[in-house]
Protein backbone atom coordinates (compact mmCIF):
# COMPACT_ATOMS: atom_id res chain seq x y z
CA UNK A 1 0.00 0.00 0.00
CA UNK A 2 0.96 3.26 -0.72
CA UNK A 3 -0.15 6.51 1.37
CA UNK A 4 0.05 10.18 0.58
CA UNK A 5 -0.97 13.42 1.74
CA UNK A 6 -1.76 15.41 -1.25
CA UNK A 7 -2.33 19.33 -0.91
CA UNK A 8 -3.93 22.20 -3.05
CA UNK A 9 -6.08 25.11 -3.64
CA UNK A 10 -9.21 23.29 -3.88
CA UNK A 11 -10.72 19.93 -3.78
CA UNK A 12 -11.08 19.61 -7.41
CA UNK A 13 -7.12 20.38 -7.76
CA UNK A 14 -6.01 17.97 -5.24
CA UNK A 15 -7.66 15.26 -6.49
CA UNK A 16 -5.90 16.16 -9.61
CA UNK A 17 -3.13 15.58 -8.23
CA UNK A 18 -3.88 12.03 -6.89
CA UNK A 19 -5.14 10.42 -10.10
CA UNK A 20 -2.43 11.60 -11.78
CA UNK A 21 0.03 10.35 -8.94
CA UNK A 22 -1.92 7.49 -7.69
CA UNK A 23 -4.43 6.44 -10.46
CA UNK A 24 -8.36 5.88 -10.20
CA UNK A 25 -7.71 3.13 -7.64
CA UNK A 26 -6.61 5.42 -5.12
CA UNK A 27 -9.14 5.23 -1.78
CA UNK A 28 -9.67 8.72 -0.27
CA UNK A 29 -8.95 8.76 3.46
CA UNK A 30 -9.38 11.94 4.75
CA UNK A 31 -10.53 15.53 3.38
CA UNK A 32 -10.09 18.59 5.62
CA UNK A 33 -9.38 22.19 5.04
CA UNK A 34 -6.39 23.84 6.59
CA UNK A 35 -5.39 27.50 7.53
CA UNK A 36 -1.61 27.91 6.01
CA UNK A 37 0.04 30.90 6.91
CA UNK A 38 -3.37 32.89 6.49
CA UNK A 39 -4.66 30.89 3.20
CA UNK A 40 -6.84 27.95 3.25
CA UNK A 41 -5.29 24.41 1.73
CA UNK A 42 -7.38 21.18 0.85
CA UNK A 43 -5.32 18.21 2.47
CA UNK A 44 -6.50 14.70 1.20
CA UNK A 45 -4.83 11.60 2.31
CA UNK A 46 -5.43 8.93 -0.26
CA UNK A 47 -4.04 5.45 -0.71
CA UNK A 48 -3.32 2.71 -3.39
CA UNK A 49 -2.74 -0.96 -3.30
CA UNK A 50 0.50 -2.73 -4.68
CA UNK A 51 2.71 0.55 -4.74
CA UNK A 52 5.82 0.20 -4.41
CA UNK A 53 7.40 -1.39 -0.87
CA UNK A 54 5.19 -0.08 1.36
CA UNK A 55 5.34 3.40 2.92
CA UNK A 56 7.85 4.21 5.77
CA UNK A 57 6.95 4.45 9.59
CA UNK A 58 6.57 8.05 9.17
CA UNK A 59 4.57 7.90 6.38
CA UNK A 60 2.38 5.70 8.25
CA UNK A 61 2.10 8.19 11.00
CA UNK A 62 1.81 11.28 8.46
CA UNK A 63 -1.04 10.14 6.78
CA UNK A 64 -2.84 8.00 9.49
CA UNK A 65 -2.84 10.72 11.80
CA UNK A 66 -3.53 13.69 9.51
CA UNK A 67 -6.79 13.79 11.05
CA UNK A 68 -9.77 15.54 8.91
CA UNK A 69 -12.80 15.88 7.86
CA UNK A 70 -15.93 13.41 9.44
CA UNK A 71 -13.74 9.80 9.50
CA UNK A 72 -15.95 7.11 8.73
CA UNK A 73 -16.12 4.22 11.89
CA UNK A 74 -14.27 1.57 9.16
CA UNK A 75 -11.05 3.91 9.60
CA UNK A 76 -11.57 4.97 13.28
CA UNK A 77 -11.07 1.59 14.00
CA UNK A 78 -8.26 0.96 11.48
CA UNK A 79 -6.31 4.34 12.86
CA UNK A 80 -6.64 3.03 16.28
CA UNK A 81 -4.84 -0.32 15.06
CA UNK A 82 -2.30 1.33 13.63
CA UNK A 83 -1.81 3.44 17.00
CA UNK A 84 -1.53 0.31 18.58
CA UNK A 85 1.28 -1.24 16.21
CA UNK A 86 2.97 1.74 16.33
CA UNK A 87 2.89 2.33 19.90
CA UNK A 88 5.78 -0.15 21.12
CA UNK A 89 8.33 1.40 18.69
CA UNK A 90 7.83 4.72 20.50
CA UNK A 91 11.18 3.62 22.23
CA UNK A 92 11.49 6.35 25.18
CA UNK A 93 15.40 5.58 25.77
CA UNK A 94 16.30 7.27 23.09
CA UNK A 95 14.53 10.29 24.33
CA UNK A 96 16.73 12.13 27.05
CA UNK A 97 15.34 11.70 31.08
CA UNK A 98 13.51 15.05 31.29
CA UNK A 99 12.06 14.70 28.05
CA UNK A 100 11.06 11.08 28.95
CA UNK A 101 9.21 12.04 32.13
CA UNK A 102 7.46 15.03 30.54
CA UNK A 103 5.84 12.58 27.69
CA UNK A 104 5.04 10.34 30.32
CA UNK A 105 3.30 12.85 32.10
CA UNK A 106 1.66 14.18 29.24
CA UNK A 107 0.03 10.72 28.84
CA UNK A 108 -0.88 10.40 32.52
CA UNK A 109 -3.05 14.06 31.65
CA UNK A 110 -4.86 12.30 28.81
CA UNK A 111 -2.85 13.43 25.96
CA UNK A 112 -3.96 11.18 22.79
CA UNK A 113 -1.53 8.54 21.82
CA UNK A 114 -1.15 10.05 17.78
CA UNK A 115 -0.47 13.58 19.63
CA UNK A 116 2.39 11.83 22.10
CA UNK A 117 3.20 9.93 18.56
CA UNK A 118 4.15 13.12 16.90
CA UNK A 119 5.65 14.67 20.03
CA UNK A 120 8.18 11.81 20.19
CA UNK A 121 8.89 11.86 16.62
CA UNK A 122 10.08 15.37 16.99
CA UNK A 123 11.98 14.91 20.26
CA UNK A 124 13.90 11.87 18.90
CA UNK A 125 16.67 13.33 16.98
CA UNK A 126 16.79 16.25 19.73
CA UNK A 127 17.90 14.93 22.63
CA UNK A 128 18.53 18.61 24.01
CA UNK A 129 15.58 20.26 22.73
CA UNK A 130 12.73 21.37 25.73
CA UNK A 131 9.47 19.15 25.31
CA UNK A 132 7.96 22.84 25.63
CA UNK A 133 9.33 23.71 22.22
CA UNK A 134 7.44 21.14 20.20
CA UNK A 135 4.19 21.91 22.62
CA UNK A 136 4.59 25.96 21.27
CA UNK A 137 4.17 24.07 17.96
CA UNK A 138 1.06 21.77 18.68
CA UNK A 139 -0.81 24.24 21.23
CA UNK A 140 0.12 27.96 20.07
CA UNK A 141 -1.43 30.96 21.76
CA UNK A 142 -2.68 34.00 20.39
CA UNK A 143 -4.10 35.91 23.63
CA UNK A 144 -7.34 37.69 23.52
CA UNK A 145 -6.83 41.43 23.61
CA UNK A 146 -4.08 42.39 21.17
CA UNK A 147 -5.33 43.40 18.15
CA UNK A 148 -4.85 39.77 16.52
CA UNK A 149 -8.06 39.60 15.08
CA UNK A 150 -9.04 42.62 13.13
CA UNK A 151 -12.77 41.98 12.47
CA UNK A 152 -15.29 44.12 13.94
CA UNK A 153 -17.72 41.06 14.63
CA UNK A 154 -16.43 38.38 17.13
CA UNK A 155 -18.21 35.40 17.13
CA UNK A 156 -18.27 33.36 20.20
CA UNK A 157 -20.02 29.53 19.21
CA UNK A 158 -19.72 26.10 21.18
CA UNK A 159 -21.91 23.27 22.76
CA UNK A 160 -24.51 23.80 25.21
CA UNK A 161 -22.97 24.08 28.56
CA UNK A 162 -19.30 25.41 27.49
CA UNK A 163 -19.70 28.80 28.90
CA UNK A 164 -19.57 30.42 25.86
CA UNK A 165 -22.03 33.68 26.73
CA UNK A 166 -20.26 34.17 30.11
CA UNK A 167 -16.75 34.12 28.20
CA UNK A 168 -18.43 36.64 25.77
CA UNK A 169 -19.12 38.87 28.90
CA UNK A 170 -16.03 38.37 30.77
CA UNK A 171 -14.01 38.96 27.42
CA UNK A 172 -15.99 42.81 27.02
CA UNK A 173 -15.41 43.88 30.06
CA UNK A 174 -11.66 43.50 29.79
CA UNK A 175 -11.95 45.14 26.63
CA UNK A 176 -13.91 47.84 28.19
CA UNK A 177 -11.51 48.08 31.18
CA UNK A 178 -9.18 48.73 28.99
CA UNK A 179 -10.97 51.10 26.30
CA UNK A 180 -13.21 52.94 28.27
CA UNK A 181 -14.38 55.17 25.21
CA UNK A 182 -14.70 52.25 23.19
CA UNK A 183 -18.53 51.50 22.02
CA UNK A 184 -18.63 47.80 22.02
CA UNK A 185 -21.99 46.04 21.55
CA UNK A 186 -23.15 42.89 22.61
CA UNK A 187 -25.15 40.80 20.29
CA UNK A 188 -27.64 37.58 20.37
CA UNK A 189 -28.63 35.44 17.68
CA UNK A 190 -30.68 32.71 19.91
CA UNK A 191 -34.33 32.35 18.21
CA UNK A 192 -35.46 30.59 20.86
CA UNK A 193 -34.99 33.33 23.56
CA UNK A 194 -32.95 31.47 26.16
CA UNK A 195 -31.43 32.49 29.43
CA UNK A 196 -28.32 33.39 27.72
CA UNK A 197 -30.25 36.62 25.45
CA UNK A 198 -31.23 37.80 29.09
CA UNK A 199 -28.23 37.58 30.64
CA UNK A 200 -25.95 39.85 28.10
CA UNK A 201 -28.72 42.11 27.93
CA UNK A 202 -28.55 42.11 32.04
CA UNK A 203 -24.55 42.91 32.06
CA UNK A 204 -24.86 45.32 28.93
CA UNK A 205 -27.03 47.52 31.00
CA UNK A 206 -24.80 47.14 34.27
CA UNK A 207 -21.40 47.68 32.07
CA UNK A 208 -22.97 50.64 29.89
CA UNK A 209 -22.46 48.43 27.33
CA UNK A 210 -24.97 48.37 24.09
CA UNK A 211 -27.21 45.38 23.82
CA UNK A 212 -28.97 44.08 20.01
CA UNK A 213 -30.98 41.11 19.54
CA UNK A 214 -29.93 39.75 16.17
CA UNK A 215 -31.81 36.62 15.97
CA UNK A 216 -32.61 35.40 12.27
CA UNK A 217 -31.04 36.56 9.04
CA UNK A 218 -33.25 39.93 9.45
CA UNK A 219 -31.62 40.53 12.67
CA UNK A 220 -28.13 39.97 12.25
CA UNK A 221 -29.08 42.24 8.97
CA UNK A 222 -30.38 45.01 10.82
CA UNK A 223 -27.29 44.53 13.09
CA UNK A 224 -24.71 44.73 10.07
CA UNK A 225 -26.42 48.19 9.20
CA UNK A 226 -26.12 49.40 12.43
CA UNK A 227 -22.53 48.06 12.78
CA UNK A 228 -20.86 50.77 11.48
CA UNK A 229 -21.63 52.96 14.68
CA UNK A 230 -19.73 50.75 17.16
CA UNK A 231 -16.18 50.01 17.48
CA UNK A 232 -16.83 46.26 18.37
CA UNK A 233 -19.71 44.10 18.15
CA UNK A 234 -19.51 40.53 20.55
CA UNK A 235 -22.29 37.59 18.84
CA UNK A 236 -23.47 35.11 21.43
CA UNK A 237 -24.48 31.99 18.63
CA UNK A 238 -26.66 29.64 20.41
CA UNK A 239 -25.46 25.62 20.59
CA UNK A 240 -25.80 23.48 17.85
CA UNK A 241 -28.10 20.84 17.89
CA UNK A 242 -29.13 17.60 16.35
CA UNK A 243 -27.56 17.44 12.88
CA UNK A 244 -26.78 21.02 12.45
CA UNK A 245 -23.13 22.19 12.08
CA UNK A 246 -21.38 25.63 11.87
CA UNK A 247 -21.52 26.29 8.62
CA UNK A 248 -25.40 25.53 8.53
CA UNK A 249 -26.24 27.57 11.03
CA UNK A 250 -24.07 30.59 9.74
CA UNK A 251 -25.47 30.11 6.43
CA UNK A 252 -29.14 30.63 7.75
CA UNK A 253 -27.85 34.12 9.76
CA UNK A 254 -26.73 35.13 6.57
CA UNK A 255 -22.87 35.56 8.52
CA UNK A 256 -21.29 32.67 5.97
CA UNK A 257 -20.19 35.34 3.45
CA UNK A 258 -19.28 38.95 2.84
CA UNK A 259 -19.31 39.47 7.01
CA UNK A 260 -16.28 40.72 8.65
CA UNK A 261 -16.04 38.12 11.17
CA UNK A 262 -14.50 36.09 13.69
CA UNK A 263 -15.35 32.85 15.40
CA UNK A 264 -14.09 31.51 18.58
CA UNK A 265 -14.43 28.24 19.74
CA UNK A 266 -15.72 27.64 23.53
CA UNK A 267 -14.74 24.86 25.00
CA UNK A 268 -14.20 23.06 28.74
CA UNK A 269 -11.52 20.46 29.38
CA UNK A 270 -14.28 18.52 31.22
CA UNK A 271 -15.98 16.99 27.66
CA UNK A 272 -15.09 13.34 26.63
CA UNK A 273 -13.00 12.27 23.98
CA UNK A 274 -15.91 11.03 21.85
CA UNK A 275 -17.88 14.42 22.20
CA UNK A 276 -14.47 16.93 21.42
CA UNK A 277 -14.09 14.69 18.15
CA UNK A 278 -17.74 15.15 17.46
CA UNK A 279 -17.62 18.96 18.18
CA UNK A 280 -14.38 19.32 16.53
CA UNK A 281 -16.65 18.00 12.96
CA UNK A 282 -19.56 19.82 13.90
CA UNK A 283 -17.86 23.02 14.46
CA UNK A 284 -15.39 23.21 11.65
CA UNK A 285 -15.38 26.89 9.87
CA UNK A 286 -12.70 28.73 8.01
CA UNK A 287 -14.20 31.67 10.32
CA UNK A 288 -13.14 29.59 13.49
CA UNK A 289 -9.82 31.59 14.64
CA UNK A 290 -9.37 30.28 18.47
CA UNK A 291 -9.76 28.20 21.32
CA UNK A 292 -11.50 29.52 24.64
CA UNK A 293 -10.95 27.08 27.51
CA UNK A 294 -13.36 27.43 30.15
CA UNK A 295 -13.65 25.90 33.56
CA UNK A 296 -10.57 25.10 34.61
CA UNK A 297 -10.75 24.75 37.73
CA UNK A 298 -13.55 21.98 37.54
CA UNK A 299 -11.09 19.99 35.92
CA UNK A 300 -8.63 17.23 37.07
CA UNK A 301 -6.42 16.76 34.17
CA UNK A 302 -5.90 19.35 31.00
CA UNK A 303 -4.28 16.78 28.26
CA UNK A 304 -7.62 17.20 26.38
CA UNK A 305 -6.26 21.08 25.58
CA UNK A 306 -3.60 19.73 23.61
CA UNK A 307 -5.32 17.04 21.86
CA UNK A 308 -7.95 19.91 20.71
CA UNK A 309 -5.34 22.70 19.32
CA UNK A 310 -3.57 19.04 17.81
CA UNK A 311 -6.66 18.32 15.95
CA UNK A 312 -7.67 21.48 15.39
CA UNK A 313 -5.02 23.54 14.28
CA UNK A 314 -6.62 26.52 16.31
CA UNK A 315 -4.22 28.60 18.52
CA UNK A 316 -5.26 29.09 22.42
CA UNK A 317 -6.51 32.59 22.87
CA UNK A 318 -8.06 32.86 26.63
CA UNK A 319 -8.25 30.54 29.62
CA UNK A 320 -11.59 30.53 31.97
CA UNK A 321 -12.12 29.74 35.26
CA UNK A 322 -14.16 30.30 38.48
CA UNK A 323 -17.63 31.43 38.86
CA UNK A 324 -17.72 35.41 39.01
CA UNK A 325 -17.00 37.73 36.65
CA UNK A 326 -13.74 39.50 38.02
CA UNK A 327 -10.16 38.29 37.42
CA UNK A 328 -12.28 35.03 35.96
CA UNK A 329 -10.93 35.32 32.21
CA UNK A 330 -6.98 35.60 31.71
CA UNK A 331 -5.67 36.19 27.87
CA UNK A 332 -3.44 33.26 26.96
CA UNK A 333 -0.14 33.19 27.83
CA UNK A 334 3.07 30.68 26.72
CA UNK A 335 3.55 30.44 30.59
CA UNK A 336 0.40 30.35 32.08
CA UNK A 337 -0.84 27.46 29.51
CA UNK A 338 2.20 25.36 30.22
CA UNK A 339 1.64 25.62 34.55
CA UNK A 340 -1.41 25.03 33.79
CA UNK A 341 -0.82 21.95 32.13
CA UNK A 342 2.04 20.79 34.34
CA UNK A 343 1.37 22.27 37.44
CA UNK A 344 -2.38 22.40 37.67
CA UNK A 345 -1.65 25.93 38.12
CA UNK A 346 -4.41 28.30 37.48
CA UNK A 347 -3.26 32.32 35.67
CA UNK A 348 -3.46 34.58 38.49
CA UNK A 349 -5.16 37.81 37.41
CA UNK A 350 -4.13 39.62 34.11
CA UNK A 351 -4.96 42.98 32.01
CA UNK A 352 -5.77 42.49 28.77
CA UNK A 353 -3.43 44.87 26.84
CA UNK A 354 -4.87 47.78 25.65
CA UNK A 355 -5.61 47.28 21.57
CA UNK A 356 -7.25 50.85 20.51
CA UNK A 357 -6.06 51.07 17.07
CA UNK A 358 -7.38 53.66 14.74
CA UNK A 359 -9.98 54.11 17.05
CA UNK A 360 -11.48 50.46 17.02
CA UNK A 361 -11.08 48.49 20.03
CA UNK A 362 -9.89 44.90 18.39
CA UNK A 363 -10.06 41.25 21.17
Amino acid sequence: MKLKTFKGKNTTETLAKIKAELGDEAVILSNRTVDRNGRQVCEITAAVEGAGSGPSRDEYLDGALAGGAPWSREWGEIRSHLLALLRPKMDLARLSPRQRLALEFLEREGVEDSVLLDIFRELKDSPGSSILQVLDRIAPVKAVGNGAWPEKYQGFVGPHGSGKTWSLIRVALLLKHNSPKASICLASTDQDQGKGRMILRHYAELSGLTFRDASGRDGFKALTREGRGFDLVLIDLPGLSGPTNLEDQLTSLGMADGCDLALHLVMSPLFSPGQFEAFRRKYSSAKLKSLIWTKLDEACTYGAMINMAHASGLPVSALSFGAGLKNSLAPARRESLWRLVFKHQLPGPEQVPKTTQGGRTRP
